[in-house]
């Protein structure tokens, strides 16, 4: 019983026991700040996708601190996911950001009135 339990708390996202979320510490690496993301930074896992036009880098950066701490919000069902934001670009009218989910490191992106920003301490 007791090897159980320690697995299953070994295998919880970075959700702490009680609900409160353990946010980590920010990368000091890995992510997309002041540029387009290309191939390469989503090969390494450092961005989480491009923006390409007819084969062709289209994403202009959004002025927003990276990496910093989110919650990503389902439009559809409202639940909420600790997230790192690692990239933000747009183009047109689209606004989207790649994250990393905290916990289980997947990568996701967004558009970026799916998620809530809060900024680079960590929150309480």
């Amino acid at each position: 019983m007791r090897t159980l339990l320690l697995t299953a708390v070994t295998l919880l996202p970075a959700l702490a026991l009680g609900g409160a979320i353990v946010w980590p510490d920010l990368p000091q690496s890995c992510f997309v700040s002041g540029r387009s993301a290309n191939s390469e930074d989503v090969d390494s896992g450092c961005a989480a996708f491009l923006i390409n036009v007819k084969g062709k880098a289209a994403g202009t950066p959004i002025a927003l601190e990276i990496p910093q701490y989110a919650m990503h919000v389902d439009e559809a069902s409202g639940k909420e996911t600790p997230v790192i934001i690692i990239q933000a670009e747009e183009n047109g009218e689209v606004k989207a950001v790649g994250y990393r989910e905290l916990g289980t490191d997947q990568l996701g992106a967004a558009l970026l009135r799916e998620v809530r920003l809060l900024g680079t301490r960590k929150p309480i």
